[in-house]
């Protein structure tokens, strides 16, 4: 128990107060957590469309920069994971849960009601999936890549712990060995409990949508509790093997099955018209992507309602996950350069997710624009399910994805247990399992809370109230990544000659 730090004390305090507050006055919470939704989506829009926008010409200027051949260790270091598996967990810690609730669900809730324009046209479509991969792409990837980068320097390379408190060492020195360090963390900790919280009531509401449609059970917020208590069950056990062995693992598994999944939508659907249609969108993104990145439509009321409904939302929800897919990320990326490390995150995940989301919600686009099938009419958790219902194979695929869901769920939830252990215990890469335990029970609590007072808007209260005083946070990570840079690079430039002499991996940090 000597590794736990004070910051767990209070976390788990406060988290405690809020589980306690959605329990005992439920109504009270919906109130205040309605009344906050609105604050920050009318006066905040403009901050987290700014914000996404710099951490994405952040990550793009990183991998142009002389920055890109320091690596993310000492200069020996070798990566610890091969690449395939590094990649299975990327995706496994980052998005899983929401490809397959939102794979056809978004793009098909774009095509019905666009951003602009009439819904239900050839023109929504493209718009509908453009916007998809906007959420789903470089900005939030370059997100996650700006705080895992910061994470993994400072950790391997100047042997820091592995704290958000400690990327800020080059601006505010010994302070964040004290209060506001502590501060700092705290703030990291409480944007992982929500950002996470967020992804497991969804996977607890998709699990239980596909139940109903194979079984008839009723899509219920009780059935979702038990759910919840079951997988935290399982995950808790995940927890108890380590990141070698349990998350690991499921990853690897993870990835097979969303391979099977994906290439059996992509040969059983329209594959021609999915493939043409990827090529079309994907382009029209990458044409658009800063008006788009930028967009509030000050003179539209309803588009600007559309953009706070989503986009505002998405970039709130990756900000609120960065401590978290951060610091995991971080964790497997020992070894690799800036510049590979940057590629990586953020290039090779917008391409795979655009083009998942191009098939999914492609197929479904297709079923309701071409037979009239009503899929923008279901729920967000069953939209899919009605898809697997119009195509060869749709019980075995609906079989697959409650699988992939179940073990999207565990992963998500056994790595956020590590990373909030890890932030609570002073870095530590082997943080105890009474306080995994503790995280695992407090972010199923959460997730039950918040979907109790309000559903997906609840989620979606947590998730922006979190992540703002976060992203002033992550702004100063990134500044303070380029101060070590700078410091570390700029003796080089007068000892080119010397070239025997290694530069001092430990810089300017004093290891904790």
């Amino acid at each position: 128990m000597n590794k736990i730090s004070p910051v767990f004390w209070i976390s788990i305090l406060m988290a405690v107060v809020f589980v306690l507050w959605g329990v005992i006055l439920p109504q009270q919470l919906t109130s205040v957590m309605n009344v906050l939704l609105s604050f920050f989506l009318v006066n905040f829009g403009w901050f987290y469309q700014i914000a996404a926008s710099f951490f994405l010409v952040f990550a793009l200027f990183l991998i142009f920069s002389r920055y890109g051949k320091i690596k993310l260790g000492k200069d020996e270091d070798k990566p610890e994971f091969s690449r395939p598996t590094w990649f299975a967990m990327l995706f496994s810690a980052g998005m899983g849960i929401g490809l397959l609730f939102f794979g056809v669900s978004e793009p098909i809730s774009h095509f019905a009601a666009p951003p602009m324009g009439a819904g239900g046209t050839a023109e929504a479509a493209t718009l509908g999936l453009r916007y998809t991969y906007l959420h789903w792409g470089f900005h939030a990837w370059a997100i996650y890549a700006t705080i895992a980068l910061a994470l993994a320097y400072f950790k391997f390379r100047k042997g820091a712990p592995g704290l958000m408190s400690a990327t800020l060492y080059p601006i505010l020195g010994d302070k964040t060995k004290g209060p506001i360090g502590g501060f700092i963390d705290i703030v990291a900790v409480f944007a992982t409990v929500f950002g996470v919280a967020a992804s497991l009531g969804l996977g607890a509401a998709q699990i239980n949508g596909g139940l109903s449609y194979l079984t008839g059970i009723p899509n219920t917020f009780s059935i979702q509790l038990l759910i919840i208590a079951i997988v935290t069950v399982l995950f808790l056990l995940s927890a108890g093997t380590g990141i070698k062995r349990g998350i690991k693992y499921l990853s690897n598994t993870n990835m097979i099955l969303a391979v099977v999944l994906f290439i059996a939508m992509l040969f059983l659907g329209p594959t021609i018209f999915l493939l043409n249609l990827f090529v079309t969108t994907f382009g029209s993104y990458i044409q658009n992507l800063p008006a788009m990145g930028l967009r509030l439509a000050p003179f539209d009321a309803e588009s600007a309602a559309w953009i706070q409904g989503w986009t505002i939302f998405y970039w709130a929800w990756w900000i609120a996950w960065a401590p978290f897919v951060g610091t995991f990320i971080a964790r497997v990326s020992k070894g690799r350069t800036v510049r590979e490390f940057t590629i990586a995150v953020l290039i090779v995940p917008t391409v795979v997710c655009a083009f998942w989301f191009a098939v999914f919600g492609g197929t479904g686009i297709h079923l309701e624009y071409n037979l009239g099938i009503p899929v923008s009419e279901q729920t967000l958790e069953t939209a899919l399910f009605l898809v697997y219902q119009n195509l060869p194979l749709g019980t075995i695929l609906a079989v697959i994805t409650l699988l992939l869901i179940s073990t999207f769920f565990i992963t998500s939830a056994d790595s956020a247990t590590f990373v909030l252990g890890m932030q609570t215990t002073n870095g530590s890469l082997n943080p105890p399992n009474v306080v995994k335990i503790s995280w695992g029970l407090i972010l199923s609590a959460s997730a039950v809370v918040l979907m109790a007072s309000g559903g997906l808007e609840g989620l979606q209260t947590a998730i922006i109230v979190s992540a703002f005083p976060l992203t002033f946070i992550l702004f100063l990570t990134a500044i303070s990544t380029l101060r070590s840079f700078n410091k570390e690079l700029g003796p080089k430039k007068k000892k080119v000659k010397e070239k025997t002499k290694k530069p001092d991996p430990e810089g300017e940090f004093s290891p904790t």
